[in-house]
């Protein structure tokens, strides 16, 4: 499921927003200043940053900024009354990837969501198909040919992680660090939980000495 951290301190719009995005089937953490939000990305990881610009305590440019320089790519679109050249210029010098003016069209916002998604996939498609599997990207469900696989947290971390990185080799270290959660993840365990991929089909292949890679046929 798709994890969204929503900065925003307007409580009407906020509940509206949750109500949409949870129908949605998105996962919504919400948070109401700036601080707040620095604070849960050290415990979390998220696939989509909604931020307001204008909360407490750190706004939305400075807290993107401040993201951004410690290394977090995570894709982040700006809610803003700012409609001004400068403010929507500042927005993407400050790493944003998209900017949505208040007030907006939900179905909008939908839409920017759902293409950012297929951006972290590298694909303008609505899925990817690796021999009989179909990864729906903005459901992030995996199927065999009609089929829908249910799979466990890690495992579908793990499916999330190569159909992101189809025909890409992924070492051992960056794999371990990206579904562990900030829980170190032993090679042992990760193994595991590949062989189990592998089992319903999947294609992963071992690169001797880095890790492993899902390729298209």
């Amino acid at each position: 499921m798709t994890k969204i951290l929503l900065l925003e301190d307007d409580e009407v719009l906020s509940e509206s927003l949750i109500e949409l995005l949870e129908s949605e089937n998105f996962d919504i953490t919400h948070v109401k200043n700036g601080q707040e939000a620095i604070d849960i990305t050290y415990e979390n990881r998220f696939d989509i940053f909604l931020f307001d610009v204008n909360v407490p305590l750190i706004d939305g440019f400075e807290l993107l900024k401040s993201l951004r320089e410690s290394g977090d790519k995570t894709p982040t679109i700006f809610l803003t009354a700012l409609d001004d050249i400068a403010s929507l210029a500042k927005g993407f010098e400050v790493g944003a990837d998209d900017y949505i003016k208040k007030p907006f069209d939900f179905d909008e916002l939908l839409i920017r969501i759902k293409a950012l998604l297929k951006k972290r996939y590298n694909t303008y498609q609505k899925e990817i198909n690796v021999d009989n599997f179909r990864f729906v990207i903005e459901k992030e469900e995996l199927y065999l040919k009609n089929d829908f696989i249910a799979l466990p947290p890690y495992e579908l971390k793990l499916t999330h992680l190569f159909f992101k990185n189809l025909d890409k080799t992924l070492t051992k270290e960056y794999i371990s660090e990206e579904i562990g959660n900030d829980k170190e993840i032993s090679y042992g365990s990760l193994r595991v939980h590949i062989n189990k991929l592998r089992k319903i089909g999947l294609p992963i292949t071992t690169v001797k000495g880095i890790g492993y890679r899902l390729a298209q046929s």
